[in-house]
């Protein structure tokens, strides 16, 4: 065997020592998985499972829905989403991906985007709009790690301000 043959193994072998088995890993299966964690979110939400949806998250993950203040950590996340769910399932509220979603990874890090509409138990669209996600692999499993979504909509106007006592 020659030197440059050696050698050539040699740095083989320590820059897939480096990189760890993730730099080898088929990045559009790596998509599709976490499309598949979009897709159980939206059946989970449906389902009014937030024991599901907190499981989808990081233990630090932070979900920023809009007119709220941030969500943080895992507990307050499942504590936002049982709340949240509760109140569609009493208006009949279903949860509905739109096609097509992208996506992206790089290494342990991956995104998500796409559309979204929320229907009521007649299918009248009540809302729609676009969702970014943030993911990382950790154990071999995507977990989000930012959440978050807006409307398409003009935001819901503001509450009148309260009227000034009459001056006497």
């Amino acid at each position: 065997m020659s030197i440059i043959t050696k050698f050539a193994k040699a740095c083989t072998i320590v820059v897939f020592a480096a990189t760890g088995t993730q730099a080898w890993a088929d990045p559009a299966a790596e998509m599709k998985a976490i499309i598949a964690i979009d897709q159980t979110w939206e059946k989970a939400y449906n389902g009014r499972d937030a024991d599901t949806m907190a499981g989808l998250y990081d233990q630090n993950a932070v979900l920023l829905p809009p007119g709220t203040p941030a969500v943080k950590g895992r507990a307050a996340i499942k504590a936002f989403f049982a709340k949240d769910v509760a109140a569609s399932a009493k208006d009949g509220i279903v949860f509905v991906l739109g096609p097509n979603p992208a996506s992206g990874v790089s290494g342990d890090m991956g995104w998500a985007s796409g559309t979204y509409v929320a229907k009521d138990k007649s299918g009248n669209v009540l809302d729609a709009g676009k969702y970014l996600s943030v993911s990382r692999k950790k154990d071999g499993k995507w977990l989000y790690l930012r959440d978050t979504w807006n409307s398409d909509g003009p935001p819901p106007p503001a509450a009148p301000a309260s009227a000034a006592p009459a001056k006497k």
